[in-house]
Formats: structure tokens, sequence, C-alpha cells
């Protein structure tokens, strides 16, 4: 049995659900919503990649990955998606990313108690020691929208990965400790309120 379980996060705003090929068309239709594959320095499926996507995600879940679908409470349509990855059982540190949402959820509240439920889960409930992010060091939006968590930056990993235009990602690594989490949620809850 894995460390962290595959299980549906139920929020005021958000249901996190356990992806399945059941979200591949309510994703395509998200991904839609702002054209979101056609930015350069995110790795977001288009429509055409979205099942293979989800199959991806799903056959993750034999490693200890956790993928989720977000689904938006009020108008039931599945808005995005989010999940553990390179999860680090020994260690208790999974990384938290493939993180994207429809244009029209943005600076709604979904991305902030997407990330309260998650991160509440897996400090308060699996005891993790540290949750880790990565993003490209170009994109403005990823890094404001971390550091607005309360994470730390932890560093620069310089050439790190070839994107899918062939282009060379340096890749910003930021982290919240244990520790940390308290403070962190504090200020998710103050801006879900």
């Amino acid at each position: 049995m894995s460390w962290l379980e595959n299980i549906e996060l139920c929020g005021e705003i958000v249901t996190l659900e356990p992806i399945g090929m059941r979200h591949v068309e309510s994703l395509k239709a998200a991904v839609m919503d702002g054209e979101l594959w056609k930015l350069w320095f995110a790795s977001v499926p288009s429509p055409d990649q979205m099942e293979d996507y989800v199959i991806n995600a799903i056959e993750g879940t034999r490693n200890g990955d956790i993928a989720f679908a977000v689904r938006h409470n009020e108008t039931k349509n599945v808005v995005g998606t989010t999940r553990f990855y390179n999860v680090d059982e020994f260690n208790k540190r999974p990384m938290l990313g493939y993180t994207w949402y429809a244009k029209s959820a943005c600076r709604t509240g979904v991305n902030s108690e997407s990330k309260y439920l998650l991160l509440q889960y897996v400090f308060e409930k699996k005891e993790a020691l540290a949750v880790e992010f990565r993003t490209h060091l170009l994109n403005e939006v990823s890094k404001k929208a971390i550091e607005r968590l309360g994470a730390k930056r932890d560093g620069v990993l310089r050439s790190h990965k070839i994107m899918a235009d062939g282009s060379i990602r340096d890749t910003v690594i930021y982290s919240i400790l244990h520790e940390e989490w308290p403070i962190v949620k504090n200020n998710l809850l103050s801006r879900l309120k």
C-alpha cells in the first residue's frame, strides 16, 4: 500500500477526485478555456494529448503518485488537474505540481483551496516533512502563485529539462516544511475568506 492514498478531498469551492478516464472529455474542455497548451514554458497537454495525459497520470499511481481532477462544486465542471508526484515515501516528501486550470477558474479561489486541501492532507494526515514545488524559471505566473502560498525558494536546477519545443528549461525549486505549515495554512484560510 502506498503512503499517499488515492482519495477524494472535498472543500467548499472544489472537490479533488482521483483522476480517471471518465475525466478525459471534461479536461479537454477545461484546457480549451485559455488554450493553455500554447504556453511554451508550461507542460500542459493539448486536447489531442489529453487521453495519454490521463493514462500516464493513472499509471503513476503504481509508483505512489496521486493525480486529481479538480471539480468546481458550484458548476460541477472539471476545471483542471493537479497531483502529487515523485513521491519519496521514505523521506515523507512529495512534489506537488502538474497543476493547470481553465482560464475561467483562475483567481476564483480554486487554486488556493486545492492547495489547502492537498497540503492539509499531506502535512496533517500523512505527516510529510516537506512538500516540493518546481516550475520553469521563466514562468512568472507559476512562481508568484507558489510564493503566495508561502513556499520558500530553494534554488535553481540549471539546464534541467529539454522542453517539447526543444528549448532548455531552468527549473526553480520551492518547498514548504512541516514546521512552516501552520503559517501557510493560516495564510490560505485567510485568502479563502
